[in-house]
């Protein structure tokens, strides 16, 4: 025999003898406990609950009133012919403002310049606007009919649910910084 394929045997009866050297019953309490677990009854598993389908809910009132804005304060009034009198002016050129809701301004400042008062309105989306009486903001035709040091007033003209439009007053207090 050569060196190399006796050094193999060696290798390999050292190594079976380790073997079963770590089997002299150090780990007794393992194998009861692995025995025990195998020898208790298999249980039943109980069936997965049944869920019923999500049922969908398609939101049909996106062009009404919010419920959250200030209900309708004005009633339209009639003239001689039976035409509403208030109808907003399809024909106008939109402004800028007229693309936001109203809800998502708010007046952060005043300013006096030239004989007339603006108003600084930041627009919900990190703009600011200098606008005055004459001016339209939010999406119901509003415009501005008033502005003072503290507040801005708008006339919005909405739809009154049965085909005609009514006049709405709105006011947007100056944002207090703390």
């Amino acid at each position: 025999m050569d060196t190399g394929m006796m050094v193999r045997a060696v290798t390999i009866a050292l190594a079976l003898g380790l073997i079963t050297g770590c089997g002299d019953g150090e780990h007794a309490d393992l194998q009861i406990f692995m025995e025990d677990a195998k020898n208790q009854p298999v249980g039943e598993i109980e069936p997965l609950p049944t869920f019923r389908p999500y049922q969908t809910f398609r939101y049909s009132a996106i062009a009404l009133r919010s419920p959250f804005d200030k209900p309708l304060s004005a009633i339209a009034k009639e003239d001689s012919s039976g035409k509403l009198a208030v109808e907003p002016d399809e024909n106008r050129k939109k402004e800028y403002l007229e693309g936001f809701n109203f809800s998502s301004f708010s007046l952060v400042g005043v300013l006096d310049q030239g004989g007339t008062t603006w108003s600084l309105l930041d627009d919900g989306d990190g703009g600011v606007h200098r606008i005055t009486i004459g001016n339209y903001v939010g999406k119901n035709h509003g415009k501005i009919t008033g502005v003072s040091d503290t507040r801005m007033e708008v006339l919005e003209i909405v739809p009154d649910g049965k085909g005609g439009w009514v006049e709405r007053p709105r006011t947007l207090a100056l944002k207090e910084s703390n």
